[in-house]
């Protein structure tokens, strides 16, 4: 069976190429985009819809609005909600700089998403956060809880086992994928470009594995006050069922999901189901 990858992690392909294909080429006409100047980074958004309760989607590894959140932004309710993408910086549209994964990589990435809200005029938000992006989202919420509203995370970890790397290292080598299964990421970074930032990627994260613990931002999550929602696809190929347990004993104020028939992209190839999910949990 085939690895679907688009930039982030990993999960197996069958007819969902067309679907996250098609999902993610659908904005709203009514969309705003630009550029703004957060942490002397100007970072790539998007913003659509009108409502009162503001909401931050957080990407995957290499992950951008184009790539990782069509669904999420075409049709999460505009009347409750207002919706910004972003590209973390080095990745899709917030380029220069080069990506680079340094050891605090992770807290960097929640600090330019949390500026990049308070420089659109945002005083509470909350975020909806994907593989990394969860991971990001996380360390948001702990460092910033009188900002953050509520929280969903997904296909997301705290720690780094030895399996983990066995997974990561399982898809280094971008050159072993179908062209169909690189196109996405190529179509963003360049073929030569993608290949390198994703080996890098895989460096980045395997250096949490050297940690006690593999730790990434364990430590953080007591601190996380807001009501979390924690989904997880049983299906899901690059994230055993030990991480969202562990961070829902762990989140005081969460809730776990399960979805049987999720895998890692369960955002996207059960977006309906997802975003009623979502917005039911953001709305209570």
């Amino acid at each position: 069976m085939a690895l679907l990858l688009f930039g982030r992690r990993s999960f197996k392909c069958s007819k969902d190429v067309g679907k996250f294909m098609e999902a993610s080429q659908l904005y709203c006409s009514s969309a705003s985009s630009g550029k703004r100047r957060v942490n002397s980074v100007d970072l790539y958004f998007e913003q659509t819809g009108q409502g009162k309760h503001a909401v931050l989607l957080i990407p995957g590894a290499l992950g951008s609005t184009k790539t990782d959140f069509g669904p999420q932004l075409t049709s999460l309710n505009k009347e409750c909600f207002t919706v910004v993408g972003w590209d973390p910086r080095g990745y899709g549209q917030s380029r220069p700089p080069d990506r680079d994964f340094p050891s605090d990589f992770f807290e960097r990435d929640a600090k330019d998403g949390v500026d990049l809200m308070k420089t659109l005029g945002f005083k509470k938000f909350s975020l909806l956060g994907w593989s990394d992006g969860g991971i990001t989202a996380m360390i948001a919420a702990a460092r910033n809880p009188e900002l953050i509203n509520k929280m969903v995370v997904w296909g997301s970890n705290v720690f780094v086992t030895e399996d983990d790397l066995k997974l990561y290292n399982m898809v280094r080598d971008v050159s072993k994928w179908s062209a169909r299964m690189r196109q996405p990421m190529e179509e963003v970074y360049g073929a030569e470009a993608f290949a390198k930032i994703w080996e890098n990627w895989v460096d980045g994260i395997a250096q949490f594995a050297k940690r006690p613990e593999g730790n990434i931002c364990m430590e953080l999550l007591p601190l996380i006050s807001c009501p979390t929602l924690i989904i997880h696809g049983e299906k899901d190929p690059m994230v055993p069922s030990f991480h969202p347990h562990y961070l829902h004993k762990n989140i005081k104020a969460s809730r776990l999901h399960l979805m049987p028939a999720g895998k890692h992209n369960l955002h996207l190839k059960y977006a309906e189901e997802f975003n009623k999910l979502v917005e039911d949990f953001l709305k209570d």
